[in-house]
């Protein structure tokens, strides 16, 4: 087959609002077979409907067209790779203890990166991190167990569980890779596709209720990673020396990915939806139901939301597109961006819904500027119209509105809950998601004991499913023994923060972040107390160590990002269902003078904030001069703040009692509280006067 690298769609529009955002855009590639057909229907869905835009569309010119279009380093490599195989299968077997460049960025495909401990002085130790690829973070108890092995035997001897609901395995040397690797293969797992420019772990609610929206929301999850799972086997080739593994897929999505009724595919390619090149950059794609924000929806490529009728029957999806988190330092060019409304598509139609937006990226992301590359830069130049147009095209349809949803809510599933078919399960706060020591060795007792299977959350922690009632009180037992505590039990700043891994291992770490966040943590609990908020009120943090935000902290109500030793720019504005975007507030804040910032900010939201309203939505409201005017002239709690700073409430049972009671009289619990003691003393006082 032969490819073409030029326009196969190159809709230039005359005017793009934001003249920061006019980013020079690769134009794709396009199987010449499609080209003509998709000439035709561009044609004649822009002719008439925008005359200041020009279409063009391209096949495989005759002679070498003039000017090759720029592409990146590792588009080079990804199309001299014999689809992802050469040079990764020489290079893993050779005495090195590292790979070369290209194989490198190949195996990023595979589910590995190659990382070296920058703790170190002197020469470098290699060593690779694997990420598994668990759609809806859905873990076999077999899988499970093996992970945990490999871990000891191969690894550092730890677990991460990652914000996209897979596990990472740390510390794997070359030499064993392929060990590790045929290992996870033989039993239930993969990592094919977990990093790399292709849809990475398809996210969904981790929580396995029975509710008919949430079973359709991981069948869907399962069905789109099914159909974005490269086909070409070079990962069975490297790993298992091209062993057949039989897999049933639902024929629905093998319909959907050989349908090519509207020039989606490349025909005849060992690779139809991803040709050689695969795409500009990595994708990310989540699935939930309404109102459950446990996956961070807007922060996805794209975000599907089950919609059902009023029987609670799944009857299509709302599609956003458009979302990520990465950026970079002193580049205003580049910026996180939350997913927009694209429209509502039935049921029957997600997955050529889904295929057509892949598609338009694939065919029009940058390959020329990897900074650029993610479909976020391609909405923000194109906007929402155009995009949804050109869509349209490869989806053979017009998107639906959006249908109308409840307000969303950050759910976490930790505890103890009804599955609702007769079954418990278990959520676990694991501290960065980092498993290790005690805690690891009671996870691995409660699931090899009880059998359980296990679901991977999006904020770092584990389910245990499948639970029988009987088991509640010995599990607990055991669980609490190794660590893993109630969440009554946890501080609720732990409860809803997140950090990235950071150093020593990630190599694009400026800063640290999961071994700093838990002095970060204990010093804003520090600053509560001082402040007189209560152990019950949180604020959600999160930390990383650069700025591509892989613990999504350009989300969080307070946002740390690493922008250079010891150093943070942080962000403010988040909301606690993540449903806001966070913006600069600061730069280089010393990890040593936090407490400069964040007192006053901390001060003033406990004096200053309407009822009920969060850090994040204070920050917002105040605005940003305000608070930097705030920290500015800030020279300590006052004095007479202090002097009276009374501890009314020393435990949460007492404080929710007085809350329900003061809502009675449209007072909130310490204003209710201070009326009481106050018409206590005065009680007294007229009693003594009295005698």
């Amino acid at each position: 087959m032969t490819t073409s690298f030029g326009a196969a769609i190159n809709i230039a529009a005359v005017d793009d609002s934001n003249p920061k955002l006019q980013i020079q855009r690769f134009n794709g590639l396009k199987s010449t077979s499609n080209s003509i057909l998709l000439s035709r229907r561009i044609h004649r869905s822009f002719s008439h409907s925008n005359s200041t835009s020009i279409v063009r569309a391209v096949s495989t010119p005759v002679k070498p067209a003039a000017v090759e279009p720029k592409r990146s380093k590792v588009e080079i490599f990804k199309e001299q790779s014999n689809f992802i195989r050469y040079p990764l299968n020489e290079e893993i077997l050779n005495d090195a203890p590292n790979i070369n460049e290209a194989a490198t960025q190949l195996i990023k495909f595979h589910g590995s990166y190659m990382q070296y401990n920058r703790d170190e002085r002197g020469s470098r130790s290699y060593s690779f991190m694997l990420r598994t690829k668990n759609p809806g973070g859905e873990v076999p108890n077999k899988l499970y167990l093996v992970m945990d092995d490999l871990a000891d035997q191969f690894g550092i001897g730890t677990l991460r569980l990652t914000t996209r609901q897979t596990f990472q395995l740390h510390g794997v040397l070359k030499k064993d890779l392929k060990t590790v690797m045929s290992t996870i293969i033989h039993n239930m797992g993969s990592t094919l596709g977990a990093c790399g420019d292709l849809n990475r772990n398809v996210l969904a609610p981790a929580a396995p209720f029975a509710k008919k929206d949430y079973v359709f929301a991981k069948q869907t999850a399962d069905n789109i990673a099914a159909l974005l799972t490269p086909q070409s086997g070079f990962y069975y080739d490297v790993w298992v020396d091209g062993e057949k593994f039989m897999t049933v897929e639902p024929p629905e999505v093998v319909k959907a990915r050989n349908d090519n009724s509207h020039g989606t595919n490349f025909p005849d390619s060992p690779e139809p939806i991803y040709g050689t090149q695969f795409l500009p950059r990595k994708f990310k794609i989540a699935v939930t139901v309404p109102s459950d924000n446990s996956v961070d929806i807007f922060t996805n490529d794209i975000g599907v939301v089950v919609v059902s009728d009023e029987d609670g029957e799944p009857q299509g999806f709302n599609i956003y597109v458009g979302g990520g988190m990465g950026r970079t330092h002193r580049m205003e060019t580049t910026f996180p961006r939350l997913a927009e409304p694209l429209g509502y598509v039935p049921k029957a139609d997600i997955l050529y819904a889904v295929k057509a937006i892949v598609v338009t990226q694939r065919e029009n992301g940058r390959r020329d500027d990897r900074r650029y590359s993610r479909l976020k830069y391609l909405l923000s130049s194109w906007g929402i119209e155009k995009f949804r147009s050109v869509t349209e095209q490869y989806y053979g349809k017009k998107f639906e509105p959006c249908r109308e949803l409840p307000q969303w809510e950050f759910k976490s599933y930790l505890g103890w809950h009804e599955q609702g078919d007769g079954s418990l399960f278990c959520g676990l706060h694991v501290d960065n998601g980092r498993v290790k020591g005690e805690m690891k060795k009671a996870l691995r007792e409660v699931i090899e004991k009880y059998n359980l299977n296990v679901r991977l959350t999006p904020n770092q922690n584990i389910i245990l499913s499948n639970i029988r009632q009987s088991w509640k009180r010995s599990i607990t037992t055991v669980l609490a023994q190794g660590g893993l505590l109630q969440p009554r039990f946890v501080d609720p700043l732990n409860l809803t923060a997140m950090a990235c891994p950071a150093f020593p291992l990630c190599p694009l770490a400026i800063t640290e972040a999961e071994r700093g966040i838990p002095d970060i943590l204990k010093r804003v609990r520090a600053m509560f107390d001082k402040v007189g908020l209560r152990f019950y009120e949180s604020v959600v943090i999160r930390v990383t160590g650069c700025p591509n935000g892989c613990a999504r902290p350009y989300m969080a109500e307070l946002g740390l990002v690493g922008d250079g030793p010891n150093s943070y720019q942080i962000w403010l504005g988040g909301t606690p269902n993540q449903t806001v975007l966070a913006r600069t507030f600061k730069d280089k804040v010393k990890v040593q003078d936090l407490e400069k910032v964040l007192e006053p900010l901390f001060f003033y939201w406990k004096r200053k904030r309407h009822s009920k309203e969060s850090f994040g939505e204070f920050s917002n409201r105040l605005g940003f001069e305000k608070l930097g005017d705030l920290v500015e002239k800030w020279d300590g709690i006052p004095e007479s703040s202090s002097r009276y700073n009374l501890k009314l409430f020393a435990d949460k049972e007492t404080y929710q009692a007085m809350d329900a009671l003061a809502r009675i009289q449209n007072k909130n619990a310490h204003q209710l509280a201070i009326d009481v003691i106050r018409n206590y003393v005065a009680s007294q006082q007229n009693g003594k006067s009295m005698d």
